[in-house]
């Protein structure tokens, strides 16, 4: 571990990184040369007394969970998020399809969708981040761990993971999951975790096999998703998807007819958002 390497090179990422960067308003008292350590620290999730104590070289040898959270929280590209892990003393992660970094570019227009629907996605399903929106929308899905991270695993293994959309669109649903899984097996190939999660799948859901044995491809999701919120009762809204080619990472934002029903519905979930999200937790 290069103490005092990486100490330095936390501090002028950190300078470098606006407050306009991460969707922040920059005050008229504000001194600071780009972030404050205690606005760092809340974005890579850990004590602001933790963060400190790794740009004064002080402190214990962090993990690379650890480094990993700074690396998304200081909106590091690939090779700067490589050289912080070497810094600390931890081999690179692999790069690509495979990884959670989420790349600066992709993390910037995430930040300004703070009043918006919006989820970044890996290509299995997985969810990276979510806008407080989304998760009054959906649910908290970054709380799930191992397949069950992916929507499509939960769609098989979980009936309670159905109750957000409308019974109508549940076989659609299905097919579709089972459609891109198998599109990333063949991508991916033998020993990817598309396909271990497919050999999982196959083990444990009756369901997930009729569909898997049809060899359905190219079932792309609906631009209109319709949700049933446990609060708002049903909802349409338009999905568009932005993808990060380098990471196999899809931006998906949620947004509704101006004048629709489902418009002012959204409406009063941000005001009530924070209210009913712990009601929603559940779902995904």
């Amino acid at each position: 571990m290069d103490r005092a390497g990486l100490a330095a090179f936390l501090r002028l990422r950190r300078e470098a990184l606006q407050p306009e960067d991460i969707g922040l308003p920059r005050g008229p008292r504000r001194r600071t040369s780009g972030l404050r350590r205690e606005e760092v620290a809340a974005l890579c999730n850990m004590s602001t007394d933790y963060y400190a104590r790794l740009e004064q070289e002080r402190g214990p040898h962090p993990s690379p969970e650890m480094i990993a959270a700074i690396a998304q929280g200081l909106h590091l590209s690939l090779d700067e998020r490589d050289h912080l892990f070497r810094l600390a003393g931890h081999g690179a992660p692999a790069r690509g399809w495979g990884g959670d970094h989420v790349t600066p570019g992709l993390a910037r227009i995430f930040d300004r969708l703070h009043d918006t629907p919006a989820e970044i996605v890996t290509e299995l399903g997985e969810t990276l981040r979510q806008t407080p929106l989304g998760v009054a929308l959906t649910g908290d899905a970054k709380r799930f761990t191992g397949p069950a991270r992916s929507m499509g695993y939960r769609w098989f293994t979980d009936p309670a993971s159905r109750a957000l959309y409308d019974p109508a669109d549940h076989d659609f649903l299905g097919r579709m999951f089972a459609s891109g899984l198998r599109e990333a097996v063949t991508r991916r190939g033998p020993g990817s975790r598309a396909a271990h999660y497919a050999d999982l799948l196959l083990a444990r859901s009756e369901e997930f096999r009729a569909v898997w044995d049809a060899h359905e491809v190219g079932i792309r999701p609906n631009e209109v998703k319709r949700f049933v919120h446990p609060s708002l009762g049903s909802l349409e809204l338009h999905c568009q998807t932005l993808l990060d080619p380098f990471q196999s990472h899809y931006l998906l934002v949620y947004t509704a007819t101006p004048g629709s029903e489902s418009h002012e519905k959204l409406r009063l979930l941000s005001v009530i958002g924070t209210q009913i999200t712990s009601t929603n937790t559940g779902l995904a």
